[in-house]
């Protein structure tokens, strides 16, 4: 496959001793493992990943969805996972490119797409699978040459990264965007709910007020973003809360208690104790195992 030969050189130039890659002139990620992982916790933003050799679980709470090569995944809101790399070895390691989803871009490109929603079988989950997507794939490999020198990446890659977009809009994975988009959906609904939670995660939720904020009744908004997150609002923000703690713990010397005060956590103890069995270790433990590496 020509992509993953040109994701896996890219790689070895650029990050031959690493297992991710941030590529800055395509704003893209790439991801080589040589060996199945343990499990991982992420919030996954609106984004496409796309599996090029080896394979994946990622999981909510409620959902388990497996990606083998060539399929892609779109996520449509931000969701707290947990992922694990299930096949990779080293003489076909385990490679994966994630290209971030600009939403307002696709909102330009809805009025000219004809409506899919009705469609078919209708999953609200906001990761959608899909099987090998060939034009999208010579997209996306149009799109990195194109990010490879100045007047290229200035005139061609917006414009590709732009039919990037539509294909997201006329390809399999379009109902559940075209559902995030339009005005008044239960999933642009569950969408703002998701932003609001995000804005402030040290404030206590109410899920009733959330609910009467976003125009639905409590029982029909727990029901139906539990079917689009995969998990309860009060378990989503306990997991952002525990991932937005790890990432300060991680990048700054702040005292634990002050990080669990800051995501919200009265008591310095019970974060200790949710951080533990979220992450498989203590705040402090993490902290000195993550320096090491």
């Amino acid at each position: 496959m020509i992509l993953l030969h040109h994701i896996t050189t890219l790689m070895d130039r650029h990050a031959p001793a690493q297992t991710a890659l941030a590529h800055s002139p395509s704003g893209m990620h790439f991801l080589r493992r040589s060996a199945p992982t343990g499990q991982d916790a992420n919030v996954y933003r609106p984004l496409l990943c796309l599996v090029l050799q080896g394979a994946k679980e990622v999981a909510t709470s409620s959902r388990i969805l497996r990606v083998g090569p060539g399929q892609s995944l779109v996520v449509s809101h931000a969701l707290p996972v947990v992922s694990r790399i299930t096949e990779a070895t080293i003489d076909a390691p385990y490679v994966a490119l994630v290209f971030p989803i600009d939403l307002d871009l696709l909102r330009g490109l809805t009025p000219d797409v004809s409506p899919r929603i009705g469609q078919g079988v209708r999953d609200p989950f906001a990761i959608s699978l899909c099987p090998r997507d060939p034009a999208m794939e010579d997209a996306l490999l149009r799109y990195l040459h194109q990010c490879e020198s100045p007047e290229t990446h200035r005139l061609l890659a917006p414009i590709t990264a732009q039919e990037i977009h539509a294909r997201l809009l006329l390809g399999p994975h379009a109902e559940p965007l075209q559902r995030l988009l339009w005005h008044e959906t239960t999933a642009s609904r569950i969408f703002a709910a998701t932003r609001a939670i995000q804005s402030d995660l040290a404030k206590p939720l109410a899920v009733g007020d959330l609910a009467q904020q976003v125009g639905m009744s409590t029982s029909a908004f727990f029901e139906h973003f539990k079917a689009v997150t995969g998990t309860s609002p009060l378990q989503y923000q306990k997991d952002l809360r525990l991932l937005r703690a790890r990432e300060s713990l991680r990048q700054t010397n702040a005292k634990v208690s002050d990080i669990a005060f800051t995501v919200g956590y009265e008591s310095s103890a019970q974060f200790s104790r949710e951080y533990a069995r979220k992450f498989g270790v203590p705040p402090r433990q993490d902290r000195v195992l993550h320096a090491a590496e």
